[in-house]
Parts: C-alpha cells; structure tokens; sequence
C-alpha cells in the first residue's frame, strides 16, 4: 500500500512515541549485570557438565533444622537439619549448580557451559519443578530461596553484552514462563503476613520476586517486591534493630547480617529503575547497615539489647557479608568498611546469582573463593 508522504512524520512520531513507552516501562538491572562475556576460550575443553539433578516435584514439606527448639528458633537441631539437607539436596544443588556454570559461562565462554546451564532450568521448567501447593514454612522458604538463585544468575546471561540467550529464544521462554509461574506463587505464599510474623524470610521472598520481575519484565512482581521491601524497612527501630530478630537469642547479630543482602539487593534493583528506596522510615536501610557492621566490632550491642552473647560462627564468613557490594553502591561507605570490603572480595554467594563484586565492583576483582 503507498503512504502520502504528509502521513509519514505522523507514522514516525507514533512510532517514535511507542517506542518510547515501551522502554520506559521495561525493568532493567544495575550496570555490572551487562557485562560481556570475559574471554572466548577456544582449545583444550576441560569443562564437564554436572548430572542434572532430579527435579523436585514432590510436596515441599520438610523438617526444620530448629526443630524442637523454642520459639527462638536459634537452638539446632542436628538430626533434623540432616533430614532436611538429605530431603532438599536436589534443589541445592541445582541452585549451587546453575550459579557455578553461569560464572563460569561469564568468564570462558564456552558453548557447553551455557547449554549446561540452560539445559538444567529447562529441565526442571518442563517438570514443573517446586511448584507444589502442599508446603509448609520449610517448603515455601527453599522455594523462595530457590527462585531467587536461579533468577539472579539467569540475569547474567539475560543482559550481557555478549547476547548469550539470542540463539536460544526457545528454551528462554520456557525458562521465564517457569520463573514466572514460581514467582506468583511466591508473592500467593509470603504476601500480607502479619508483622510479627515478617522476618528476614519475607525479605529473601522478596528479593527472589525482584530479581525474577527483572528476568520477565514484570512490573507487578517489581511493585510487590518494592512493597515487602517498605515493611521491611519500617521495621527498622530508631537504633537501627528488627525486632523480630532480636528474638533469635544468641543469633540475632546473625540474622540481622541475614536480613541485609535481600533489602540491599531489592533496593540497588528498585534504584536502577527509577524508585529510591533509601529515604523509607527515615533510612532505614543505611541505619540497619550501620547497626549490623557496628554489632560486628562490638557484639555487646547486641548483648545489651536482648540479652544473649551472640554467636559470631556465621559472621566468620567472608561471603556473609556480600550485601556490602550493592549497600556501597547505594551509600558513601566509610573507608574503614571499604578496607574490609577490599580484604573479603570477591563476594560469592549462589543465593544472590553468584559473584557479586563482578556485578557492583569489578575493578576490585581479585583471586578466586568458591561460591
């Protein structure tokens, strides 16, 4: 059909306009996760990709590995935890799993190492893995954990540079259909609870919606996971504490550490998209940051507050305290906390995609510590 020439300028502003719209509303990670594959190695291929874990499909009910203990929930419970690593091993490892191949992918680009990934989501997307209706507070939180993992590293290939899904369109669909489906199940298992009840699990359930609204462009996942990230923050006290978290005894310090990478991440994710979190309940993010790295030097603080000597076997780990990568993005660390944050890199924790100082400060990239 032939186009007046008069109705052209109209045709390319229309078109000019819609284009527009749609980039405006399409989510978009932090910057680190456009990074291009590191180099093509070519040659001598020792690369094996590991047996694909069975997918769970069964109901996701497990034991608690505090089984027994009081309301705390602090004491472990050693034949309990085994059953539950024995019963969830698949998911772990298929976490572990897709997060090691990703940045191995990022860094060597094989061919094989990106069909290993792809092939192990696909697998389970196809089986409808974990997407069981029976579950009980074990089973909701391996699923929540379980997304969150597999989206975040899923981001890697998604957005870098190097276009990795462009010849693989198919099983990407099926992979986000997939994410999609576990995600509305996630916000339909963690939405609304009471706020006594809203914990550091909320906040992981968040973060896995987050990242998952980023991997299928889902600006209602985005909005839920920015709303869970608001109770969160204003259960923030003026000093810095949650207090569903001081009842955790011995482990409060722990699991106030704990309760970080998920709001941080949420919150760097939410920044890049154009919503600033950092002023929610007078920042509430910053004061919770300061409080935790302020409870390491001198757990006293803790000690004061509740009660408990604290135990500091977790906060021992290097890759406990990754949410330092994205809070320093979003916050002037002091160089006192950057020395550290030096001295611990790279931060790599599966639970979170994998290396996150590859992602928020690649220039600082030193050595290598397993995920």
């Amino acid at each position: 059909m032939h186009t007046p020439k008069l109705m052209l300028p109209t045709l390319l502003s229309l078109a000019m306009f819609a284009g527009a719209a749609s980039a405006a509303t399409t989510l978009v990670p932090p910057q680190g996760y456009y990074a291009p594959i590191e180099k093509l190695k070519t040659g001598e291929n020792n690369f094996t990709c590991d047996a694909i874990p069975q997918p769970y499909t069964d109901k996701l009910v497990f034991r608690s590995k505090y089984e027994g203990s009081d309301k705390a929930r602090s004491t472990l419970n050693e034949e309990s935890e085994q059953a539950f690593r024995d019963a969830t091993k698949s998911i772990t490892t298929l976490e572990r799993g897709i997060s090691k191949v990703v940045m191995q992918y990022m860094r060597d680009g094989r061919p094989e190492q990106l069909d290993c990934a792809l092939n192990m989501l696909t697998t389970w997307a196809k089986a409808d893995a974990l997407e069981s209706k029976d579950f009980n507070h074990t089973g909701k939180s391996m699923r929540k954990w379980a997304l969150g993992s597999m989206s975040s590293a899923y981001l890697r290939l998604k957005f870098s540079d190097s276009h990795p899904l462009a010849a693989h369109q198919q099983q990407a669909q099926v992979i986000e259909a997939w994410f999609s489906k576990l995600a509305d199940q996630v916000v339909s298992d963690w939405d609304n609870l009471p706020l006594e009840k809203t914990n550091n699990h909320s906040y992981w359930a968040a973060w896995s919606v987050m990242a998952t609204s980023v991997a299928t462009n889902r600006k209602d996942l985005f909005d839920w996971a920015v709303k869970e990230f608001k109770v969160g923050a204003n259960q923030v006290d003026k000093d810095g504490f949650l207090p569903n978290e001081l009842k955790r005894n011995q482990r409060a310090l722990s699991y106030h550490n704990y309760a970080l990478p998920p709001l941080a991440m949420i919150a760097s994710f939410a920044q890049v998209n154009g919503v600033d979190v950092r002023p929610e309940n007078n920042g509430a993010l910053q004061r919770l940051g300061e409080r935790v790295l302020s409870g390491v030097k001198d757990p006293d603080t803790f000690k004061q507050k509740n009660g408990d000597k604290q135990d500091m076997t977790d906060l021992k780990i290097d890759s406990k305290f990754a949410w330092l990568e994205p809070y320093c993005s979003l916050y002037t660390c002091k160089p006192e906390v950057l020395e550290n944050k030096h001295k611990m890199q790279p931060f790599k924790t599966f639970r979170l995609g994998g290396d996150l100082t590859k992602v928020f400060d690649p220039s600082h990239e030193k050595g290598d510590k397993g995920s």
